[in-house]
């Protein structure tokens, strides 16, 4: 072959170096279980289908989940969580958001404060999901003291997202079944926000019995946001860590707060929808697998 007609068709090197935006990171600080959907067993994969680089620091290593799910195993990584930082921190690495759930101890959530600290900037997202009670009760592994520690870490949060138990554990609140009406979920979500948060979602918000979802307060605005499903029946652990990976996912796209809610809303109701009508045993959590081959496009 003549070399110049080689050269003259070989294919042109196109450069997406102009197109292309610097993908976002987010660190996720989380335990992880392996079997049963929550915590980095959801986060890492839902915010990794959303097209943003996952960092993950595993607070504890767990066989199974713990919602309902007996004789598992578990070992303590509260000593790596700080070697984790100091090694990124001589990396360089930076984040564009810090991501905080489930924690299982006083000093956990004090190595978290001081990572938060470390990696915290002017433009970076510090969410702070505060995991420690459901259905009006504290978990059982803290003490009654824990929901003051939590608040501490909330208050360095520019996002936190509590259930309504976990709401009035930290406002020192007592817990109402509901059904709510908008002028208590409202005056809620305010005294979240005067902690010092920025932004603040509540989940488990219920008007009546055939709808549950999500209500959102922007305080910088004075703007309150629903999004409402359809109620299933049946406890499905994981739900709340699969919103709030989804929420921040969606969030990190550049869309607003009350568009986040709803797209979070909306799929966890489909990963519930989907786990009910398979019978599946709700104690190994939802099938939001099947979602995330849209999820990259659900903020458009």
């Amino acid at each position: 072959m003549n070399a110049n007609l080689s050269k003259q068709h070989a294919p042109k090197q196109i450069s997406t170096k102009q197109h292309t935006p610097k993908q976002k990171r987010v660190a996720a600080i989380h335990d992880i279980s392996g079997f049963g959907r929550c915590s980095l067993t959801v986060a890492l994969p839902i915010i990794s289908a959303a097209g943003i680089e996952c960092s993950v620091v595993p607070t504890a290593l767990l066989s199974t989940h713990t919602g309902g799910l007996e004789g598992f195993t578990y070992r303590d990584l509260t000593d790596d969580i700080l070697p984790i930082a100091n090694h990124w921190q001589g990396l360089g690495l930076g984040f564009d958001a810090l991501y905080s759930g489930f924690l299982g101890s006083f000093r956990q959530v004090e190595i978290v404060s001081e990572f938060i600290d470390r990696f915290r900037t002017e433009d970076n997202l510090v969410m702070v999901d505060p995991v420690m009670a459901d259905n009006g009760a504290l978990y059982k592994t803290f003490s009654s003291d824990f929901p003051k520690e939590m608040r501490k870490l909330c208050k360095k949060a520019d996002l936190i997202v509590p259930n309504m138990t976990e709401a009035a554990l930290i406002t020192e609140e007592t817990y109402i079944t509901g059904p709510y009406s908008e002028d208590y979920i409202a005056a809620n979500l305010k005294k979240l926000a005067s902690l010092g948060s920025k932004l603040v979602v509540l989940t488990g918000v219920h008007f009546d019995n055939e709808a549950i979802g999500a209500a959102a307060y922007d305080s910088a605005t004075g703007r309150v946001d629903y999004a409402m499903a359809s109620r299933l029946p049946g406890f499905y652990p994981g739900t709340g860590d699969v919103f709030g990976s989804v929420l921040l996912a969606v969030l990190l796209q550049g869309q607003s707060l009350a568009k986040a809610i709803g797209i979070a809303v909306d799929f966890v109701a489909s990963s519930i929808s989907r786990t009910y009508e398979a019978g599946t045993d709700s104690r190994f959590g939802i099938n939001f697998e099947a979602g995330l081959g849209a999820l990259a496009n659900m903020g458009q």
